[in-house]
């Protein structure tokens, strides 16, 4: 791990930074042994302890214009962090901030992978019991082609393996029907290409057809592939739809004292259920297809959601994963 750059990590970005930044940054370094390079204002950030500090003056805010405020804000920690993986002075780079401007930077300042058309955001789904979904793109690119699609199901394939370890990743598209004559022109088009198994070349993937909404948080496949509007929808759906039976489950056990009663027997047994289920443990989403590792976390992530973020980028540089995917998408 020492021989390793450090990872980069904006630590002005995020609905609590810079305290939840510094401390998720501090805890990694401890407890995972991971070079931790924070970016941002030193005088905000406070104490470093022993971690380093690249200084960036500019901060750019949650709702500011991705690309105006990336090519405008030029010592922002956003892009002194993408700056710092394209000098080498950094492995990866980790941030809960805006995610158009982190993509904005990731791809302006580090560049693409030669031969991606476009890159895209691809974001694990829990499902319970099993290995998460990884599902791409989560809000990239609103608009999309056929062609790109088959190329995020390549790259999505390498992420899968390369993160969870799967040999022979299953990759679904998503439709409003498994038939392969549901779905948008976009849909069916890109079906009659991903049929076509001249795609795979090594990364190992199975095509196993479409997929529903419904079947995101379950087994039925291991990538499953749409246009960034229709994954974004779906993944904030997902959030709200969980967020909701959480607020409704607690509410329930608090509603007298028979459930507050029963609430202290269930509450331990549920509680793997929902580590399992929450977005803090997942680590972050990786932006596939720019020229180096860019993590992308949630814009409320706490400390522990920085740990599990860091720990995911440290992993996907050790693990190669971006000459995996070079490989894979010019073959």
């Amino acid at each position: 791990m020492t021989d390793l750059a450090p990872i980069a990590v904006d630590a002005m970005g995020g609905d609590h930074a810079p305290a939840a930044i510094v401390e998720g940054a501090k805890q990694a370094a401890a407890e995972l042994g991971i070079r931790i390079l924070l970016v941002g204002r030193p005088d905000e950030i406070g104490d470093p302890g022993d971690l380093e500090v690249l200084e960036a003056s500019e901060v750019i805010a949650m709702d500011a214009d991705a690309g105006a405020s990336v090519r405008r804000m030029k010592d922002s920690s956003l892009v002194r962090a993408a700056e710092a993986v394209r000098d080498g002075r950094a492995s990866a780079m980790v941030s809960a901030g805006n995610t158009g401007a982190t993509m904005a930077s990731a791809l302006l300042r580090m560049g693409r992978i030669r031969g991606v058309q476009r890159p895209a955001i691809a974001t694990p789904i829990p499902v319970l019991g099993g290995t998460p979904t990884v599902m791409l793109d989560a809000g990239a690119n609103a608009e999309c082609n056929a062609e790109w699609l088959v190329q995020f199901a390549q790259m999505g394939a390498v992420y899968a393996r390369d993160r969870f370890g799967i040999a022979a990743p299953r990759v679904a598209l998503l439709s409003i029907g498994e038939e392969d004559t549901k779905g948008n022109p976009l849909v069916k088009e890109t079906h009659k290409l991903l049929a076509d198994p001249s795609w795979i070349g090594d990364t190992g993937a199975v095509f196993v057809g479409n997929v529903e909404g419904r079947d995101l948080m379950t087994d039925a496949a291991d990538v499953v592939v749409t246009d960034g509007f229709t994954g974004n929808v779906a993944l904030k759906t997902l959030e709200g739809g969980m967020r909701a039976l959480v607020n409704g489950v607690l509410a329930a056990f608090d509603t007298d004292d028979a459930t507050r009663d029963a609430a202290q027997v269930l509450l331990p047994a549920l509680g793997p259920l929902y580590a399992q289920l929450d977005p803090e443990n997942v680590g972050g989403a990786m932006l596939l297809g720019v020229d180096g590792v860019c993590i992308i976390s949630h814009g409320s992530s706490s400390a522990t959601a920085m740990v599990n973020a860091i720990k995911v980028a440290h992993e996907m540089v050790t693990g190669d994963v971006v000459e995996h995917l070079r490989h894979a998408t010019t073959a």
